[in-house]
């Protein structure tokens, strides 16, 4: 696409950055003032060039090691060597980045003319170099995209080496290419997929990277593609590799089939092949600092993503910084405009250009607790959270629970998630739901919630399903709808121009609607992987299971009054591949809870039967009821 009208991006650059800056003093960089970068770069005659990097691997079988299309803008009149701002993604030729899909355009020479997002309009200026990479297999060049394995991997990693003299580059027509012009400290940014090659590999350890920005980001893809065993889509791996592939399908046909081979769709077992594309074990080797951006209603990279990525990180004593907002799959630059890039820019100073500006000892963690109110936290999970054990009743849930000796059944009957949890206090089939009394002052849940449950199966297996739900009239970011964001018909400008490419967006709000219920936090399993995710063990008749459902990593405050909510499901048509075993569930309620990580209020059971909740249908509902589970991409 075509950017608009310059005229319109200069009017609004002079507002947000100012008329451009002096030279620094004392023979330093010419874009360092005191302890921040300033735009003193020509952005229009920035030069761009690309470079063919060639990696350790052979993906496609051709006999030839993968070479890695590296996009680069660079200031022209920079004297000295600056770091490197990088982004690799799969998308730039297919699908398009940012809120308005763009897509890199090319000049008549092949060098990129548009680069997508404001990434380089707004830190070439100010002293960077910024590099878009094509992945292996996608846009420009060779070998085959594996979904985030090691060809994925290396292919970004590659960039990083040659940024720092240890890889081979080429330009076009083969001549080698050198990276002279860096300091070869690099800072990878990208939301989804792109931070998701940020993550892994920054677990590589390799050495120049100095900092991850990763925005809705992958840690482990097999809590991508699977849920503790249940198909989120059926031949996922492959539906993604065709979604971004840039290769003849016969150059890829056999990584193909062993993407499909290795996965183990016929088990949902956790394989050697998901055992390589999960980075969380590898945290230690993370040389980079790590800021993560997140929000905490993204249905499509769950919150599970970052929250065990950030327990791992802070295991290791990572350099960490975290936001976390109420949208759902979105970029911070379309909730926060204006400070997330205030933030973003003096990160990278800090991290890639050594100024001392002091974000390193500011509170760790930014929270959105509620629409439009922001705070700044020491760190996260919030201090004093501790897990409590809320035991489970005859339909209660919370301290005093009467569950000794109750045991209650249902059978599945594949419901929605609309009709799954409204309406708690009213027998529904096919689901089981307990409440708690009103609080009696805010609850705070802030990290990891389980639900450990004592059941009795009458198939070899059935999908499981749990849901913490806050039943309460609140103002809630819709994030059902456009993830929580609208886009606006003004626009705003975040960097300089040249006569293909500005920094002009439109801009984007959040949209909210007030409700009387809202799903906090999600969790699903296949009962008959209780023992492991690497195996099934077929359960039996008349046979008491301990099984325990994971929930993602959430944060909210639910306000006096309001009552919490678990509701339990089978399968689920929404959420993952409905593999209906009209299997009957007995749940032993006395030896069954909720591990709740929270401060504030203590969460009782009611003393008497739970007076009636009754709900309304939420916004979007009836769009959403043709959905089904499907593949989405990240």
């Amino acid at each position: 696409m075509v950017r608009r009208s310059v005229v319109v991006f200069l009017a609004v650059l002079t507002a947000v950055i100012g008329a451009g800056a002096p030279a620094a003093a004392h023979g330093g960089p010419r874009h360092v003032r005191g302890t921040e970068t300033v735009p003193v770069y020509d952005y229009a005659t920035a030069i761009r060039e690309t470079v063919y990097v060639e990696t350790p691997l052979d993906s496609d079988g051709d006999g030839v090691r993968d070479r890695i299309a590296a996009d680069i803008v660079r200031p022209r009149e920079a004297t000295t060597r600056v770091p490197v701002v990088m982004e690799a993604s799969p998308y730039y030729t297919c699908c398009g980045r940012g809120n308005e899909s763009e897509l890199k355009q090319y000049d008549a020479n092949g060098n990129v003319a548009l680069m997508p997002l404001y990434y380089d309009n707004y830190f070439v200026p100010r002293g960077y170099g910024f590099v878009g990479v094509d992945l292996s297999g996608t846009a420009r060049s060779t070998g085959c995209e594996d979904v985030g394995g090691p060809a994925e991997v290396a292919s970004a990693k590659a960039v990083v080496d040659w940024l720092n003299g240890r890889a081979n580059g080429f330009t076009a027509d083969g001549k080698k290419a050198t990276a002279s012009w860096t300091t070869g400290k690099v800072g990878m940014i990208g939301k989804s997929w792109d931070g998701s090659v940020a993550n892994g590999v920054a677990a590589t350890g390799v050495r120049g990277l100095e900092t991850i920005v990763p925005i809705g980001a992958i840690s482990s893809w097999y809590d991508y593609q699977r849920y503790h065993g249940l198909l989120r889509s059926e031949d996922y791996p492959y539906f993604l590799h065709s979604y971004v592939n840039g290769r003849p399908d016969a150059a890829c046909a056999a990584l193909v089939t062993k993407l499909r081979a290795d996965s183990g769709e016929d088990t949902g077992d956790f394989t050697p092949y998901w055992a390589e594309r999960d980075y969380r074990p590898a945290a230690g080797k993370v040389r980079a600092s790590v800021f993560i951006a997140h929000g905490v209603n993204d249905k499509n990279v769950s919150t599970r993503q970052f929250g065990q990525w950030w327990d791992a990180l802070a295991e290791n004593d990572v350099p960490r910084k975290l936001w976390l907002y109420q949208a759902g799959h979105e970029d911070p630059f379309d909730v926060r405009r204006a400070e997330w890039v205030s933030t973003l820019h003096r990160w990278f100073d800090f991290y890639l250009q050594g100024l001392r500006n002091g974000i390193d000892r500011e509170p760790r963690a930014t929270l959105e607790t509620a629409p439009g109110v922001w705070q700044d936290e020491r760190d996260w999970p919030a201090k004093g959270a501790r897990d409590r054990e809320l035991p489970l009743g005859d339909g209660t849930l919370g301290a005093g629970a009467k569950g000794r000796g109750v045991t209650k059944t249902y059978t599945d009957e594949s419901l929605r998630e609309d009709a799954l949890v409204a309406n708690p206090t009213t027998v529904v089939p096919g689901r089981l739901a307990f409440v708690s009394a009103p609080l009696t002052a805010p609850l705070r849940i802030s990290g990891d919630a389980s639900v450990k449950l004592r059941i009795q199966v009458d198939k070899p297996t059935t999908a499981l399903s749990a849901r913490l739900v806050d039943y309460g009239s609140a103002t809630r970011v819709d994030h059902f709808r456009s993830e929580g964001v609208v886009t606006l018909g003004t626009e705003s400008c975040w960097g300089a121009a040249s006569a293909t490419d500005n920094a002009c967006y439109l801009d984007t709000a959040e949209v909210t609607a007030t409700t009387d219920h809202a799903v906090l936090t999600r969790g699903w399993k296949d009962a008959a992987h209780y023992k492991s995710l690497r195996f099934t063990t077929p359960l039996q008749p008349g046979t008491w299971y301990d099984v325990t459902i994971p929930l993602m990593h959430y944060d909210a405050t639910l306000p006096a009054g309001h009552v919490l909510g678990l509701v339990l499901g089978q399968s689920d048509p929404q959420y993952t591949v409905t593999n209906d075993q009209n299997a009957t569930v007995t749940v032993d309620a006395g030896r069954s809870s909720v591990t709740l990580p929270a401060t504030g209020a203590t969460v009782t059971a009611p003393v008497a039967a739970p007076a009636a909740i009754t709900t309304t249908t939420l916004p979007g509902a009836a769009e959403r009821r043709g959905e089904q589970a499907g593949p989405v991409v990240p």
